[in-house]
């Protein structure tokens, strides 16, 4: 059997955890996708956008979280939280290399919104440390 069935048949949070974070990567580097999803003529379009991007964050954050786990890692909040943030300072650089313009203080707000995807994702888990004191 290819490695890659088997990957899918023993690891499936990992394998979706790929695709998913290979899919919005591909959305969040295209100005095409950019438009469409938050016209500029909307006075309201970069928030739009954030709240976009929070929710994809949490997604990809919370299968990051499950794909860890799949393969026996702890500290999964940490594994949320930072490598959501890592993936959305991913998609800054990519971004800059498919030539947007935006500035440092945006791409610092954009991995701040990777964070607090990652937390997001993470929410259940922090409570639950929470109740347990």
């Amino acid at each position: 059997m290819p490695n890659a069935m088997r990957l899918s048949l023993k690891a499936p949070w990992t394998l979706a955890a790929i695709a998913v974070a290979a899919v919005l990567y591909a959305v969040a580097i295209s100005g095409a996708v950019y438009e469409v999803t938050s016209p500029s003529w909307l006075s309201f379009h970069l928030v739009l956008r954030k709240c976009y991007s929070v929710g994809a964050f949490a997604l990809v954050g919370y299968l990051f979280r499950r794909a860890a786990r799949e393969r026996g890692g702890t500290h999964l909040v940490a594994v949320a939280v930072l490598g959501t943030a890592l993936y959305s300072a991913a998609i800054e650089v990519g971004q800059y290399f498919a030539g947007s313009k935006e500035g440092l203080g945006w791409n610092a707000i954009d991995t701040l919104c990777g964070a607090l995807g990652g937390t997001i994702a993470s929410a259940d888990l922090i409570l639950a440390r929470r109740k347990r004191g």
